[in-house]
């Protein structure tokens, strides 16, 4: 398969003044045969050199790749809102640290609960309702088990409010309309 870069990233069309934006995590390749990109692994990433401007290029049989470095690699965690994010337990505190005095929701689920499954929607739009708050998602899977067990867990779904760092409200249950009011208490306080 035949790799090349789009036209506005060709090695030739850099310079060390361009600043290129991204919001991927890892870097991007653009297929001459497809529209679509495709993620590099982090051990793909380590045969990758950094060149000018935090862009990088790698020459293989007539190919170009372009590796454009992102935000999220250099600056730290990013604070989305709008949108709900998905946290494991490496990111959850680092997240909630920079919101700062935003709220904070954290739906804490598992993949095999039904409540789980008939609420995302739900909370999904509550996302994109509530543009100054927060909205985050963890499966209390084994992997995050320490920061579930970190914050108390015993039924899922179970929805955390934030506020400085600090749970000051608890909804035990696909309870949407409670979910609802804590929000607005906590938002108003």
């Amino acid at each position: 398969m035949a790799l090349q870069t789009a036209a506005a990233l060709s090695p030739r069309s850099i310079s060390s003044s361009t600043t290129l934006p991204c919001a991927a995590k890892h870097p991007i390749i653009y297929s001459s045969t497809s529209s679509s990109s495709c993620f590099l692994s982090p051990s793909q990433r380590k045969n990758v050199a950094v060149g000018l401007s935090g862009v990088t290029t790698s020459k293989r049989k007539r190919a170009w790749a372009s590796t454009v470095k992102s935000s999220l690699d250099t600056v730290g965690p990013t604070v989305n809102v709008g949108q709900v994010t998905e946290v494991d337990k490496d990111t959850f505190w680092p997240i909630v640290k920079a919101a700062g005095d935003k709220t904070v929701v954290l739906d804490m689920y598992t993949q095999w609960c039904g409540p789980c499954k008939v609420i995302a929607p739900k909370y999904q739009e509550l996302s994109k309702k509530y543009l100054d708050v927060v909205f985050l998602k963890l499966d209390c899977n084994q992997e995050n088990k320490p920061l579930a067990k970190e914050l108390g867990i015993r039924v899922v779904p179970t929805f955390k409010i934030l506020k400085d760092n600090q749970v000051v409200k608890e909804v035990k249950g696909a309870k949407f309309d409670d979910l609802v009011a804590a929000i607005d208490v906590v938002r108003s306080s």
